[in-house]
């Protein structure tokens, strides 16, 4: 397989502690070798994106190569999120996989109107997650060409 990057940086934003916590072990199960990054809500990601305030360190926030989006979060929903990042020419490149337990036909189709490159439903087992997440560190990090 192609090893174009070594580490590429996973952000989840994800309100959900649980949800957050097995998508790291699941990550960890699957063996990927990424930097996993969490933020709790719509307006902490942006803070993250844009490096503002205890996000202003490159170090702290490196520029993610995949975002894990999730749409029910406070503040700032996924949805208003993805609108935004998918508007600004200096984020848009940044593919994001909507992973939300909504299985609404309404949210799916919005969100790839809104420009998301996947939408998955978390699954309702560890295993299931597990795969899940074997899946898209394989796709995204292994098959398909991303930009540097």
């Amino acid at each position: 397989m192609k090893g174009r990057r070594t580490v590429v940086t996973i952000l989840m934003a994800d309100d959900d502690e649980d949800d957050c916590m097995l998508a790291q072990e699941a990550l960890m199960e699957s063996r990927l070798a990424n930097d996993l990054h969490f933020v709790r809500d719509g307006e902490q990601l942006m803070d993250y994106l844009y490096r503002r305030g205890e996000y202003a360190d490159r170090d702290v926030a490196p520029r993610p190569g995949l975002i894990l989006l999730d749409l029910n979060m406070p503040k700032k929903d996924g949805r208003e999120a993805l609108k935004q990042i998918k508007a600004d020419p200096e984020l848009r490149q940044i593919p994001i996989v909507i992973l939300t337990t909504s299985q609404a036909e309404a949210d799916i189709h919005r969100s790839y109107d809104l420009g998301a490159n996947s939408f998955i439903t978390k699954p309702v087992t560890f295993s299931g997650l597990v795969e899940v997440m074997r899946t898209i560190g394989r796709y995204w990090f292994e098959i398909v060409e991303l930009p540097l």
